[in-house]
């Protein structure tokens, strides 16, 4: 069984992460440990077992940094041009089941809704336009544009600096673990995580505090 709801009457605005919270994570998943390692070993005219591990140490490198989530960085990195793949595979990329209407019913109890994001600023707009939700947001963030990812405490600084708020009457949801520690760090009370991100496998264990298996679990009544 999920935990109880959040108590609404505590709560303002509504933060939602995109991919894992909002979006099938089973896309990027694919994209990045499957189709990218594949045309990388096609570009090179090499074995897709000769580049994993070149690839997955270039990965872990980057993990928990802005590179990370950039497009730019691994075009350069990789010598491809990932904008140009993202948006060749973009009918891939779905929401998580029951997400929009959960949004939809977040707003009609009158929050602010906001998407605060990781995602490269090409990437949120190829999101955006495959899946139309971008009306859904009161805000659209992402942490490229404040120069540090939601694991960084700065960006949870300027964040507040740039778009007042009050974290103690904010719910905050994502599906990372390193996203949600910041966050918390950052003094928000009210942080929930997302058990089962992609839809290909079962709910995860998650016992660092409140969780849904969907958002749809964590925005009810």
């Amino acid at each position: 069984m999920p935990p109880s709801p959040p108590d609404w009457d505590e709560i303002d605005t509504v933060m939602l992460d995109m991919d894992g919270t909002i979006l099938d994570l089973a896309y990027d998943n694919w994209f990045w440990q499957e189709h990218i390692p594949r045309e990388v070993a096609q570009e090179r005219g090499q074995e897709l077992h000769a580049v994993r591990p070149e690839l997955e140490d270039r990965f872990e490198a980057a993990f928990g940094t802005l590179n990370w989530y950039c497009l730019d960085h691994w075009s350069r990195e990789l010598a491809l041009d990932i904008a140009s793949r993202k948006r060749a595979t973009q009918h891939r990329v779905t929401p998580l089941a029951g997400a929009v209407d959960a949004i939809e019913q977040a707003r009609r109890r009158g929050h602010s809704v906001w998407l605060v994001t990781n995602a490269h600023p090409l990437t949120l707009e190829i999101k955006l336009e495959q899946t139309g939700i971008a009306g859904l947001f009161d805000q659209l963030l992402s942490s490229h544009d404040f120069d540090a990812p939601k694991e960084h405490p700065a960006f949870w600084s300027r964040l507040r600096e740039r778009v007042p708020h009050d974290p103690d009457r904010s719910l905050f949801v994502d599906d990372s673990l390193r996203v949600r520690h910041a966050a918390r760090a950052a003094g928000y009370r009210h942080v929930w995580g997302i058990s089962r991100p992609d839809s290909r496998h079962p709910p995860s264990t998650m016992d660092d505090g409140p969780a849904g298996e969907s958002l749809a679990e964590v925005l009810r009544d």
